[in-house]
């Protein structure tokens, strides 16, 4: 549902659907409890409620505060390893260059290829958070077999083949972490607390009694627009690879790479 929601409306058309959501709710809320039970407006369970709330914030605020960190943490992550990826698959391309040029031309086919399966084909699967290993097996397979049928002959060429083949190895580990990255998500238990958590603590600034209409809409306001931006941030940052603070695959169209988008 997260993705789904990260894929099909702008990050503004989210704040607008949470935020506003939460801003509702309260206004809601509060006007009803305000007429029903009138006693609430002379601040009766004050003394309560605020003591209640303020541990409450407290608490869930920690658990944002980790959670968003956490999650921050990881999108850095992934689109770090998106860029030594790319980086090293241009590596690749540029030690081609030391060989004969029939070698040099079947790298560098085999090399297009396969950023083209990635950009092309992988990156929309990763979006949708299902990505498929097998989209781009044919294309690594090609990689290491144009490297396994070849003989190296003078020093150089040894040097330069076996420092390719060791930057193959690490793009395809790079591969594994970044089709990894691409459907992490949130434990149930946290999307329990931070979701939950946002359902309990907004109800109980309904009761905390305040005798201004005014002062009172401002307080849940404030508040509840606040749970509700910080829903939308965990939700954009639960997903890397998806919505409009994605991971782009920007790295595989730049340096050496670029060639193969002209």
């Amino acid at each position: 549902m997260g993705i789904w929601l990260l894929n099909n409306f702008t990050t503004l058309t989210l704040a607008m659907l949470l935020g506003g959501g939460a801003v509702l709710v309260a206004v809601t809320g509060t006007l009803l409890l305000r007429r029903r039970l009138a006693r609430l407006s002379h601040g009766t369970y004050n003394d309560m409620l605020g003591v209640v709330l303020s541990m409450y914030a407290a608490i869930y605020g920690i658990i944002l505060a980790f959670v968003v960190v956490a999650e921050w943490e990881a999108l850095n992550d992934a689109e770090t390893n998106v860029a030594t990826e790319a980086s090293q698959t241009a590596e690749v391309l540029r030690d081609a260059s030391a060989f004969p040029p029939a070698q040099e031309r079947r790298v560098t086919v085999a090399v297009g290829e396969y950023v083209h399966a990635i950009v092309e084909k992988q990156w929309p699967l990763m979006r949708e958070g299902r990505p498929d290993p097998g989209v781009t097996n044919p294309q690594v397979v090609k990689l290491y077999q144009v490297f396994q049928d070849y003989e190296p002959r003078s020093e150089s060429e040894k040097v330069y083949y076996e420092q390719s083949v060791t930057t193959l190895g690490e793009v395809a580990q790079a591969r594994r972490t970044r089709l990894s990255d691409s459907q992490q998500s949130l434990p149930t238990l946290l999307n329990v607390l931070i979701y939950g958590g946002a359902l309990v603590m907004l109800p109980l600034t309904f009761l905390y009694g305040i005798r201004s209409l005014r002062a009172q809409m401002m307080f849940v306001i404030s508040v509840a627009g606040l749970i509700g931006v910080s829903l939308l941030l965990c939700l954009s940052l639960d997903h890397p690879f998806s919505g409009n603070l994605s991971v782009s695959p920007a790295p595989f169209k730049e340096g050496v790479l670029a060639q193969f988008w002209q």
